[in-house]
């Protein structure tokens, strides 16, 4: 049985500090919130898989405290404007096809948005990368633009989930430049956003991330130094997170280095 946490009480929210003379007050450090496929599966070895009724929770629960889910390129443009207090960025790796299904349904009831990360050097494929557990249908053509015309950002996981800082330089440059071009092609606007499969990165693959010409790119924990927006931390939420693991986390956000500090 799931408890129903949407009537938890908000909690305290500390007081931003105050604000240099003619510059916005800063709250709390924002934070990226990571899913992957939104489906009622049992079969989970790798702890990716939420309940539609559980992501529903999740929502609840932000939306109870005040906050709001955004796709992580409007959590930068907020960030950058001084105004990103209230925000969470949500991110779904791997493009499951059940986003468009069922998460994105969930979304729109809270008037939130998110950003997918898809592969599409593997659109109408599966997870084939897992060696056990379910097999999961992934984007395909149709799915890209169904996901872009609800609202939601379209960004690169790379073309086909391979760890890149085991990759040779050309499948790198093939990875993360082709993935972009493809993507761009399929929604016809820019992609912005890239996510390292598996959370892997090290220097080399954050600099063939920048040079494609992305925005920024998400991480799990902190990157390399000197990283800054090539190496956005996250923070997991899976099927065992209520409400007091989600309060938990958020508050430890900043210790554990995975909140996205504002500039």
């Amino acid at each position: 049985m799931v408890a129903d946490i949407s009537a938890a009480p908000r909690a305290a929210e500390p007081d931003p500090e105050p604000a240099a003379e003619g510059r916005p007050r800063r709250g709390p450090a924002a934070w990226v919130a990571m899913y992957h496929s939104v489906s009622d599966c049992r079969d989970d070895p790798y702890n990716v898989t939420v309940t539609p009724a559980r992501l529903d929770r999740h929502l609840a629960w932000l939306a109870a405290r005040g906050l709001r889910g955004v796709s992580v390129r409007e959590l930068l443009a907020a960030r950058a404007r001084g105004t990103e207090r209230g925000l969470v960025g949500l991110t779904f790796d791997d493009g499951y096809t059940d986003f468009v299904t069922t998460a994105v349904p969930v979304l729109h009831r809270w008037g939130f948005s998110a950003t997918v990360f898809v592969l599409p050097g593997r659109l109408g494929g599966e997870n084939s990368w897992e060696p056990t557990g379910p097999r999961k249908p992934l984007f395909d053509v149709a799915d890209i633009r169904r996901a872009a015309a609800a609202g939601m950002e379209v960004a690169s996981h790379g073309l086909t989930h391979v760890d890149l800082t085991r990759a040779t330089d050309e499948v790198l440059h093939t990875e993360v430049n082709e993935s972009r071009h493809r993507l761009a092609a399929l929604t016809g606007g820019d992609v912005e956003g890239f996510c390292y499969p598996y959370g892997y990165l090290d220097e080399r693959a954050v600099t063939a991330v920048r040079r494609a010409g992305y925005a920024y790119a998400c991480s799990i924990g902190p990157g390399p130094a000197g990283s800054g927006d090539f190496a956005l931390p996250r923070i997991h939420l899976g099927k065992a997170d209520g409400s007091l693991r989600l309060e938990l986390k958020r508050r430890l956000a900043r210790y554990y280095g995975r909140a996205l500090e504002a500039v």
